[in-house]
């Protein structure tokens, strides 16, 4: 049997913030229930957010992103938004919840900001930089889970998990923009492998779940249930 590990065994540790990146319909909400599910039976306190989102005032300013208004305005302004929702977010949902020991699983964080508007809207990375500063300060994730899968089959799934409705303002890119995307989580894992890992998310919901606990074992961040009697 898997358990998290104790709150004794972690001495005054806040509590673990986990981020799922990647590209359009690579699977990430589906991963983070399943998790959050997981991490329930196994008596561990979380929470599933999102970005942009996860708070009062960075939902309505979702609204203004997802509906192309932001990308009127110019990459630099859409980076703006995007930093204002996470300001509002972080200050409100995410520091609050891990001060109080609480796991926080959040659907996107800020490497979709340098993914996104950096990579592949090409906005000045020192401005991103800039932003971050202020919005995140020293808060990082414990891990960053990026589920890769090619552009097509990617954008076959989300095309299908939307039905007749509308594609949202990135959805609605070409696919040259999508592979760009995918490219840039790709760098980010590779350039970052001590908080990264790269996930295939080209196999079933259930192995990739099982694939992302593993990856917890390893990463320390859950233990087998005879270690944490021995701890």
């Amino acid at each position: 049997m898997m358990t998290a590990e104790s709150s004794a065994a972690r001495g005054a540790r806040r509590g673990r913030f986990i981020t799922f990146e990647g590209g359009e319909g690579s699977g990430k909400s589906t991963q983070i229930r399943l998790l959050a599910e997981r991490l329930d039976a196994e008596g561990v306190r979380a929470i599933v957010t999102r970005e942009p989102g996860g708070s009062p005032g960075a939902e309505i300013i979702r609204h203004v992103l997802l509906s192309g208004i932001g990308k009127r305005l110019g990459a630099e302004a859409e980076s703006l938004l995007f930093a204002a929702a996470r300001d509002d977010h972080v200050r409100s949902v995410i520091e609050p919840a891990l001060a109080q020991d609480i796991w926080v699983l959040c659907d996107r964080f800020a490497d979709s900001t340098r993914v996104y508007q950096g990579h592949a809207g090409k906005v000045d990375l020192r401005l991103l930089d800039a932003m971050e500063r202020v919005t995140i300060g020293a808060l990082k994730p414990d891990l960053t889970l990026i589920l890769d899968l090619p552009v097509e089959v990617g954008m076959q799934r989300a095309a299908e998990r939307r039905g007749g409705e509308t594609p949202d303002r990135f959805e609605a890119e070409d696919l040259s923009f999508h592979q760009q995307l995918r490219d840039g989580f790709r760098a980010i894992a590779s350039r970052e492998p001590e908080r990264c890992a790269l996930i295939d998310a080209t196999d079933t919901p259930d192995h990739i779940a099982e694939r992302i606990w593993a990856t917890l074992v390893e990463r320390g961040l859950v233990v087998e249930q005879k270690e944490a009697q021995q701890s």
